[in-house]
């Protein structure tokens, strides 16, 4: 189907609350044990931009890894987008000392420019775009599983289309259905709104679920996916690396 034809038909992407982050806490996880693989590995049409190694931001990896089920569903997402449209990846699994750091920058920022907020409000507004760091076994981040991870749509030459916002702009911009409710959108937001519903509706057909408020972030196996697919448990607990270190521990322990 033509692209102009296909985007003509997807329907508007949802409206969903955010989540409430105490009830999502307690999903029980069932780790199943997928490895962590390099999303590196996968053909055309994915292609990969670890964005926050190329920002430089202190502890980020330049790859981005996910667990092996998520690996699979978004090579299947990216295969059946239209011809001339692929999937970049652009964050998966993301090492604690990122997750902390992006908390607490995004966190002084926001204080900044609304200083009077409360420490509720604060951590409120924080979290929209910013889980807070956790290591916990019980409710980890959701980066910190190999689960969550951030993508948008590109052209058959590799640049990205136009979804609205940038990669992780804090705005309500961001969220996923914001253009869904403007009652008129200029020409360049009607194109902004289509992009958001192919990539909404692509990745959902393959399991994965929708951070409301932001529009790249989609999990599959982590709580945040048990929470907003009314799953009775999550897939994916931490995860870390393989490293030579572990490994050498594990054969000679």
């Amino acid at each position: 189907m033509p692209l102009n034809t296909l985007l003509k038909t997807l329907p508007p992407i949802p409206s969903h609350p955010a989540p409430c982050w105490e009830q999502l806490r307690r999903a029980p996880i069932e780790d199943n044990g997928e490895r962590l693989v390099p999303m590196s590995l996968a053909p055309a049409p994915v292609s990969v931009y670890p964005a926050y190694a190329r920002l430089g931001i202190p502890g980020a990896i330049p790859e981005c890894f996910v667990r092996e089920g998520v690996y699979r569903a978004l090579l299947t997402a990216a295969r059946s987008l239209p011809e001339g449209i692929g999937l970049i990846v652009l964050d998966g699994w993301r090492p604690w000392r990122v997750q902390q750091y992006l908390f607490d920058t995004l966190q002084e920022a926001i204080h900044h420019h609304q200083p009077d907020l409360s420490e509720a409000e604060l951590l409120e507004r924080t979290r929209e775009f910013v889980s807070v760091p956790s290591r916990d076994p019980l409710a980890p981040s959701p980066h910190l599983t190999g689960g969550a991870v951030d993508v948008t749509l590109c052209d058959a030459d590799g640049l990205p289309l136009d979804m609205g916002t940038l990669f992780d702009e804090a705005l309500p911009a961001s969220h996923s259905d914001y253009f869904e409710h403007l009652e008129t959108l200029t020409p360049q937001q009607h194109k902004a709104r289509d992009h958001r519903r192919l990539l909404y509706h692509t990745m959902h057909q393959q399991g994965f679920t929708n951070l409301p408020s932001e529009w790249w972030h989609f999990d599959y196996g982590d709580q945040l996916w048990a929470y907003y697919g009314q799953h009775d448990h999550a897939h994916y607990g931490p995860a870390e690396l393989d490293t030579i270190e572990n490994r050498w521990r594990r054969q000679l322990g």
